[in-house]
């Protein structure tokens, strides 16, 4: 079984805005319910009637017998008194989660790794790709592979068409480990799921190809790595995560290349677990990670 799933507990996710007893009535609904608090993390904005965020992780024996008294008594506590929105998930069901690559690997096979060994509470019921070269490598993990070809020019909608026959319904998040295409709005509101991308940290500088050899060139001395939820507006989504490392006049274009990809599989599989143990939430266009 992957790493943090575990039978009888629940992850609870609230957000709204703030005000006096909140925190009381969460405590005594969980009570109330045979429940015991694992871990409660709040956070709020501004005390006077800001935005209130709050993740909690409780267990509760048999809790899927209990699931609709529990969502009837959040729906009457939570909705109706305090006017909150919120989320109940089973922390025994992990997250399917899809890949979606291309040409680069590093993201991919890092992922896959890293599923095999444990580390992330999610399972892949498919990888996709524009590209075959990856096929026999992600195959060799057990997960399935489907190649679908990026249409030829800026019309995409024939090769989305196929990526949602695959993806609408069978997925709870989609991963973009190097995916070097633009998805549209339309398809983003079509899979209805949460998109999560990783690029480098230059952005919007160095747009294009070869974005470390014009690193190079200008002699940057920082390089790091962004994951961010995928929005119509590109590369513009709520981050998620960060990170950065300095490097020096003496490392290579390929050097620069190759240390960024270490940041990129490092911010990408932090990214993804916080998704998958839902501890991000999206406010606007920026997030709170627990």
């Amino acid at each position: 079984m992957p790493v943090n799933t575990q039978s009888d507990h629940a992850c609870l996710i609230v957000h709204g805005s703030d005000k006096p007893g909140i925190i009381a009535a969460l405590s005594a609904l969980i009570a109330r319910n045979d429940g015991n608090i694992v871990t409660f993390d709040q956070y709020s904005d501004d005390a006077q009637g800001g935005a209130y965020f709050c993740r909690v992780v409780f267990h509760r024996p048999n809790f899927a017998v209990a699931v609709p008294d529990i969502e009837a008594d959040l729906a009457r506590t939570l909705g109706e008194e305090f006017d909150l929105s919120w989320s109940l998930a089973d922390r025994s069901v992990p997250k399917r989660m899809a890949i979606l690559a291309s040409k680069q690997d590093h993201c991919l096979l890092d992922l896959l790794w890293r599923h095999r060994r444990g580390d992330l509470p999610v399972s892949i019921p498919m990888v996709i790709s524009n590209h075959t070269t990856s096929a026999d490598d992600v195959r060799s993990f057990g997960v399935p592979f489907f190649h679908v070809p990026s249409t030829p020019g800026p019309d995409k909608s024939e090769s989305e068409a196929k990526l949602l026959e695959l993806l609408a319904g069978n997925v709870d998040f989609i991963v973009l480990a190097r995916y070097m295409q633009i998805l549209s709005p339309e398809f983003l509101d079509a899979v209805g799921v949460p998109v999560i991308n990783i690029h480098h940290s230059f952005l919007p500088a160095f747009i294009g190809a070869e974005p470390y050899k014009k690193a190079k060139e200008r002699g940057v001395k920082l390089i790091g790595a962004t994951s961010h939820y995928v929005t119509g507006d590109l590369d513009e989504g709520p981050i998620i995560e960060q990170d950065t490392i300095r490097v020096t006049h003496a490392e290579s274009a390929a050097e620069l290349a190759r240390r960024g990809a270490d940041v990129e599989r490092q911010v990408l599989s932090r990214a993804v677990l916080w998704h998958a143990e839902d501890r991000v939430i999206r406010h606007g266009n920026h997030t709170i990670v627990f």
